[in-house]
């Protein structure tokens, strides 16, 4: 009976992070949306959105520490409930810096754009949301430890688009001066989807934790 009943618990709390994630993955999409297309509208329902993500973060974590002293797991189970736990808190800073993202496309209003740049920063973006989507799939259906190391080594192209479109703007900028204030946001939003892109990655980890109870660095 204990058993079914940890079951039944530990079902509970994937399906919330399955919703959380879903969340986590919409808030991606919108606010490089938001961005490219100057969707200060947008942006600005990706801000108030954040809400549910953290929401969802506190309801996970209170789950978690519930099953953890009520269910006393041990081993492979208790490694389920960290994973869950520590998986969480990544999601809840990917949705922070998709915050960053959204506030970066209101403060733009009314600034020189480079085109160009906007353009490869949708791909890197979209980029970032696979991955993410990628990482999230591989927890969810309890992947291996081999797919793990497969899945984050795709964080490397998010890498080079970060480095590339850097120097992208950095050219275009010399090209056209009134395009500064933009460039810096520009930066600090390749900044940002290069760390979600990082977080996606230390879900893999813990799916590496949770398959082998190793914590490893990918």
């Amino acid at each position: 009976m204990l058993r079914a009943q940890f079951e039944e618990e530990l079902g509970k709390l994937h399906n919330q992070f399955y919703a959380m994630g879903n969340e986590v993955l919409a808030q991606i999409n919108n606010t490089v949306r938001a961005f490219t297309t100057h969707d200060r509208e947008l942006a600005k329902e990706v801000i108030e959105a954040d809400k549910k993500i953290n929401e969802f973060e506190v309801k996970l974590e209170r789950k978690s520490l519930e099953i953890i002293a009520l269910q006393q797991p041990v081993a492979t189970d208790l490694r389920r409930v960290i994973t869950v736990l520590k998986a969480t808190s990544d999601m809840e800073r990917m949705g922070d810096h998709a915050v960053s993202i959204a506030k970066a496309a209101i403060r733009m209003k009314g600034e020189v754009r480079i085109s160009v740049v906007e353009e490869e920063i949708k791909k890197m973006g979209r980029e970032v949301r696979h991955l993410v989507e990628s990482a999230l799939e591989l927890y969810l259906n309890s992947g291996e430890a081999e797919q793990a190391y497969e899945v984050a080594a795709r964080d490397e192209i998010i890498n080079d688009y970060y480095a590339r479109i850097q120097e992208l703007t950095t050219e275009e900028i010399k090209k056209n001066p009134e395009a500064l204030v933009a460039g810096r946001d520009y930066y600090q939003v390749l900044t940002y989807l290069e760390r979600v892109g990082d977080y996606a990655k230390n879900i893999c980890e813990w799916v590496v934790y949770l398959r082998t109870g190793d914590i490893t660095e990918l």
